[in-house]
């Protein structure tokens, strides 16, 4: 029987097409595969549409736990190629996780924010704070915005070591604060925090300010614990508080108790009192200004600048007496003698009678 005739160049043919075909399959895939690559690893994967977002990743957190803050910002346009790349970059290992503030920049790549993480390199925060009356009400905002212990930052305040390091004791250690926004890193040190507070302080007085404060014969504790009290007295207006903080240097030019109504709030530590009545007025504390006369022993809030400027620049006037116009609209009525002040009283009283306020 013949032999079937082998037809070798069909053979070497269809090799060659097999060849081919299998070359261009790789290169097919290899070139998808780059493309895919370079997309996941260099175009932008973050987009904040020019809104500043940030992400805080708290201590403890590990990888997964991380990605998802970043993910619930709204910012990561391909949820999955981030976490392809966080595992070839290999942030899913331990000890990669660097808790912290990040700033999530619009047009970041997946790596550039992997290698951001990993590095640990954080973006400053804004720490803001005013409106506090009370210490434990500071270290609470405080401690709410960055890595502080709230027990670490209120032991140090109320150590007499620590605040006559900073050049205060412990009640005038407030006036250290003045509201307004700073920038730090959330993973700031309660010392290190306090220590900037004090650098931020000795910049507020500039030798100006100190100037106006040493002609008013105060020091600069005294100024901000008498502009805490033309703060409590004035909070909605504050073109009327040069005068307000003139009625209690008048007085206290004369020797006279400053009678200041907010202080017997802060003395019965009752923040809802909107009428101080008598009994209020009985407190036996050195904050309770009716009782005691001069300047309480610290500022009963942390004043604002703008409170603390009015007393550096108070108005120069005669008055001595002010309260409340019987409108409500929030500015007062100022007397230069008792009797003028106990008409303006009866106003006011009789006002907050007709509208049912009775404490």
């Amino acid at each position: 029987m013949a032999k079937p005739r082998i037809d070798y160049k069909a053979q070497a043919l269809r090799r060659r097409n097999r060849f081919a075909y299998t070359v261009g399959v790789l290169g097919i895939l290899l070139i998808t595969f780059s493309y895919y690559f370079y997309q996941v690893f260099f175009t932008p994967n973050i987009e904040t549409k020019a809104a500043r977002v940030s992400v805080l990743i708290p201590r403890g957190s590990d990888w997964k736990t991380a990605l998802k803050r970043i993910e619930a910002t709204g910012a990561v346009v391909d949820k999955m190629s981030l976490h392809f790349v966080a595992r070839m970059m290999k942030y899913d290992r331990p000890g990669a996780v660097k808790p912290g503030n990040y700033a999530l920049k619009n047009g970041l790549t997946n790596r550039q924010l992997i290698n951001i993480l990993k590095s640990g390199s954080q973006s400053p925060l804004q720490l803001t704070f005013n409106t506090v009356r009370l210490r434990q009400d500071l270290v609470k905002r405080l401690a709410a915005q960055v890595d502080v212990q709230p027990r670490t930052l209120d032991s140090l305040l109320r150590s007499p070591a620590y605040t006559r390091s900073l050049g205060f004791d412990t009640t005038s250690v407030l006036t250290m604060f003045i509201p307004n926004t700073y920038e730090f890193y959330w993973n700031t040190s309660a010392d290190k925090l306090l220590h900037r507070m004090k650098q931020e302080y000795d910049k507020f007085w500039t030798p100006a300010r100190d100037a106006k404060r040493e002609k008013l014969g105060l020091s600069r504790a005294e100024v901000s614990t008498l502009a805490s009290i033309v703060e409590a007295e004035q909070q909605q207006h504050a073109d009327e508080r040069p005068r307000v903080a003139g009625v209690y240097l008048n007085r206290l030019r004369r020797g006279m108790k400053l009678q200041a109504d907010p202080t017997v709030v802060y003395a019965n530590q009752d923040f809802g009192i909107r009428r101080v009545l008598n009994v209020h007025l009985q407190k036996d504390s050195p904050y309770n200004t009716y009782k005691y006369a001069g300047l309480p022993p610290g500022p009963i809030n942390l004043p604002s600048i703008a409170s603390i400027d009015a007393v550096l620049n108070p108005e120069s006037h005669q008055y001595l007496y002010f309260c409340a116009k019987e409108d409500f609209s929030g500015y007062h009525a100022f007397a230069r003698n008792e009797q003028e002040h106990l008409v303006n009283a009866r106003r006011y009283q009789a006002a907050l009678s007709r509208n049912g306020i009775m404490k």
